[in-house]
């Protein structure tokens, strides 16, 4: 079976609002879905996060390696593609949009089989796994109506990010975390994303340290993006004191990037995104070096639903996974699926069995995002 034909799909008119400075519009176009299609008639979805004329543009160098190429492959296939694309810069847009091609060949691979991807990465060692609600922080008053929506929805951990978040001081800072644990209580599950990778982030492992220290005291889970994406040196340092899990990741591509964090156990939690870091095939890599370096792997989920179908079957096939990111409200994630992501009773969500990634899309709500 042979690769015949790639095609784009552009997501825009309904972006969610980004955190950082100008990721308001919901015009501007982050997320391009891609289908890979084979000569024996069956099309495999795969997710960039990366803008469509940049996939384009990446396409047009990788196109004369994976038209031809073996359509029941995607691990050689991908690596292929990346290994040679030295070239051209090793990360950005060219590994974003192989990723997206990686996730496609997987699930088109598990249709060509009859299999669920989660069986194919290596076997299920869950059905279900918990999402945890990812927000954007607001101020005290609007907190509490976003995080009262999503204890209502079912979720029973809740992740809250950026804005305004380390950009006020470090008395609201604690405002915001007794506000967010006053209103959900000491059941729901918190953690916190400070959000280092925006634009010249000001703080240090001073900064880190202290307000580690502070959210131990509410019991969050984890504090993510405390320092700048590759301080790698402030990470160590930070772990060593921080009474909560610390977590990065999700900004960086190839699992040479991720190396140093996982095996100086310079963090407690890696992040990466399959839509940006390499696809399923780099992220199962990254799953089984954290798992032997006692690091753990939560994939970062603000994407699309077929990001969220590639993380539950990510998940599923790793020994040791606790939660998976879902962004809430969000139409590319709640609208695009003939059958949307559901809660179950106890909050959490049930890993596809279905062949491929278990998904399908619905043209007509596609249609209406497709820009």
């Amino acid at each position: 079976m042979k690769i015949i034909s790639v095609r784009t799909i552009s997501l825009g008119g309904a972006t969610d609002d980004h955190g950082w400075s100008g990721g308001t519009d919901p015009n501007v176009q982050y997320n391009t879905l891609i289908e890979v299609s084979s000569d024996e008639g069956i099309t495999g979805l795969g997710s960039c996060y990366t803008t469509r004329p940049l996939v384009e543009a990446s396409l047009g160098l990788l196109k004369p390696m994976l038209i031809g190429e073996s359509a029941l492959e995607p691990e050689r296939v991908s690596e292929r593609l990346r290994q040679t694309m030295f070239w051209f810069g090793r990360g950005g847009s060219v590994d974003h949009t192989i990723s997206g091609l990686d996730i496609a060949l997987w699930d088109l691979l598990g249709k060509a089989l009859g299999q669920p991807v989660s069986r194919l990465l290596g076997g299920n060692y869950r059905d279900r796994i918990k999402p945890y609600a990812s927000i954007l922080f607001e101020d005290p008053p609007l907190l509490a109506e976003k995080l009262r929506e999503q204890v209502a929805r079912g979720f029973r951990a809740i992740k809250m990010g950026w804005r305004p978040f380390g950009r006020v001081s470090s008395k609201f800072d604690e405002l915001l975390i007794k506000t967010a644990r006053d209103t959900v209580g000491d059941d729901i599950e918190l953690m916190v994303d400070a959000g280092g990778s925006e634009q010249f982030w000001p703080h240090g492992v001073c900064w880190a340290r202290e307000t580690a220290r502070m959210l131990g005291e509410y019991g969050v889970v984890w504090f993510e993006e405390a320092l700048r994406p590759d301080d790698v040196e402030g990470f160590k340092e930070l772990r060593q004191t921080s009474p909560v899990l610390v977590a990065t990741g999700e900004v960086l591509t190839r699992r040479q990037a991720f190396q140093p964090f996982i095996q100086t156990r310079a963090v407690d939690v890696i992040q990466p995104d399959v839509t940006k870091c390499g696809g399923l095939s780099e992220a199962r890599r990254l799953g089984w070096m954290a798992y032997d370096n006692g690091v753990l792997l939560v994939p970062h989920g603000w994407n699309t639903a077929v990001g969220v179908a590639a993380d539950l079957a990510l998940s599923a096939a790793m020994p040791v996974a606790r939660w998976v990111e879902y962004q809430t409200g969000v139409p590319y994630i709640e609208e695009i699926l003939t059958t949307p992501f559901a809660l179950d009773a106890e909050g959490m969500l049930r890993v596809p069995t279905g062949p491929g990634l278990g998904i399908e899309l619905n043209r007509e709500a596609v249609a209406r995002y497709t820009v």
